[in-house]
């Protein structure tokens, strides 16, 4: 049964109750306690940290002054004791709730597991093609929360309801229920701090810190994903700001946005929350060849993040490969250089941004995983997972592309050739058999080879307003995506 401080000198749990006294001599702290569970009474002490007397084990710290407790005491009526035995705790001390103190250590290991994620994508950085109404709301010069923010005067309340709605505790519940163990969550930097001339709105730290205590509570663990750096690290919008010119690594942008780092790592990285937060993300999809620093500058930012992270601990640093084989950055962040560990490599596979992707039948495309898997893959020094993926195999989302601009693959994007029509993509009601199974066979190929050949998988993205071929709740419903997730309809796409 399990047990949390409740106020000074007492802690209760479902069936049980324990009374406790703290007295310290001499520098060492004593903790003395009397309680019951199920009427069977039980009684001790316990010095320094831990103690495990008459079948009750207790845990006590003193952090900044402040007792953290954990107990637990077995069911006497039940003959399983490591069947009935639960640990809970509490701590004073935070907007999220502490881990029990024992448990305080990274809660992933790379090495063993398998990351099983889903993105929660366009909450706390909009993305036009994933809540179109926000932006169908505006004038057409709104593309991205940049102008949101600089252009319409209720920006804040559009962004306070839009965060209180659009993610929720019963979000978390479903994504554990079908078998995920990870959400990835983006942020900008203005969650934390503005960049001088910023129009943004702050407030989704708040929002973060109960994703963190929802995912607590459903038993997911949780990367923060820096998505936005100031001045655009790609142009694209879910940066932030949608632009040609995006100018990252400019200026004093990279010390900024290293700055931001710091500022998530002294809070996120403690030990308090390395029982759910398994990952820090440095930066999300910055575009090497079209910042002005190009890749030189990038590691010189990714070894600066990563290097405040481990000033306060040892959580896993992600960087993304910045559209690179992740083959070429080794010897980089990896234990040859000055043994940096717990690194990972964020690889990212679409199969839709080209027209030559465009062009492929749903047979090509699985014949594409199976592939392309050792460009990525093989060869490699560090940890890699796939941290976004899609069942898509068009472009037919609205506003994929970017706000007011059209699809490659019905022909409406400048430049591309017309393969077929978006009529009917984006209604799942009218989704042909084939269709459906055309993209179970898709979604089974890439999570066949993402198991196989890395560390796990977060698909990409767990809801959007209408495109259902990125919307995992949806393609559960008409089970596209596989349940349980090993569940397999179709034999294996890849020979290997």
């Amino acid at each position: 049964m399990k047990g949390h401080w409740q106020h000074p000198n007492q802690a209760v749990g479902k069936d049980c109750n324990l009374a406790t006294n703290v007295l310290e001599v001499a520098g060492h702290h004593f903790l003395s306690w009397n309680g019951y569970c199920h009427s069977q009474q039980r009684a001790g002490w316990a010095i320094g940290s831990h103690d495990e007397i008459a079948g009750t084990e207790l845990e006590f710290a003193f952090l900044d002054g402040v007792l953290h407790l954990s107990f637990c005491m077995s069911d006497p009526l039940r003959a399983s004791r490591s069947t009935s035995c639960e640990v809970g705790s509490h701590s004073t001390r935070s907007s999220v709730s502490a881990a029990p103190y024992w448990k305080r250590d990274v809660a992933f290991d790379f090495n063993s597991q398998k990351v099983h994620g889903t993105n929660l994508g366009g909450w706390l950085v909009l993305e036009p093609w994933i809540t179109p109404s926000i932006f169908q709301a505006q004038d057409g010069s709104v593309v991205d929360e940049y102008t949101l923010t600089q252009k319409v005067p209720d920006a804040a309340n559009i962004l306070r309801r839009h965060w209180d709605t659009w993610v929720s505790l019963a979000d978390f519940q479903r994504i554990a229920g079908a078998g995920f163990n990870t959400v990835r969550i983006p942020i900008g930097y203005w969650a934390f701090e503005k960049y001088p001339g910023d129009p943004y709105i702050m407030g989704a730290q708040d929002y973060l810190d109960k994703a963190i205590d929802w995912a607590r509570q459903t038993g997911l663990k949780v990367w923060i994903d820096l998505h936005g750096a100031p001045l655009s690290q790609n142009g694209f919008d879910n940066s932030g700001q949608r632009t040609s010119t995006p100018a990252w690594t400019s200026g004093d942008t990279a010390t900024f946005t290293n700055h931001v780092i710091a500022q998530i790592a002294n809070k996120y990285a403690v030990q308090s929350y390395q029982d759910v937060v398994v990952a820090i993300q440095l930066l999300n999809e910055p575009l090497l060849s079209n910042i002005p620093g190009g890749r030189a500058a990038t590691e010189q930012y990714y070894r600066e993040g990563f290097n405040n992270v481990r000033k306060v601990s040892s959580t896993p640093v992600v960087f993304h490969d910045g559209f690179a084989p992740p083959q070429m950055w080794n010897g980089f962040l990896s234990p040859t250089d000055n043994n940096a560990q717990n690194v990972v490599v964020d690889h990212h596979e679409y199969q839709i941004f080209s027209n030559d992707f465009a062009a492929m039948q749903p047979y090509e495309h699985r014949q594409f995983v199976c592939n392309n898997v050792a460009s990525y893959s093989q060869n490699r020094d560090k940890w890699l997972v796939i941290g976004e993926w899609t069942a898509a195999m068009t472009d037919c989302a609205a506003a994929l592309n970017g706000y007011g601009i059209g699809a490659r693959y019905d022909g409406t994007f400048p430049g591309s050739t017309k393969r077929g029509s978006c009529e009917n993509v984006n209604f799942i009601e009218t989704w042909s058999q084939t269709f459906k199974d055309d993209m179970r066979q898709y979604v089974e190929a890439q999570l066949d080879v993402f198991e196989l050949y890395s560390q796990g998988w977060i698909f990409w993205n767990f809801k959007t307003e209408a495109s259902p071929e990125w919307d995992l709740y949806r393609l559960l419903d008409v089970g596209v995506f596989p349940q349980p997730l090993n569940d397999r309809r179709f034999g294996r796409a890849c020979s290997f």
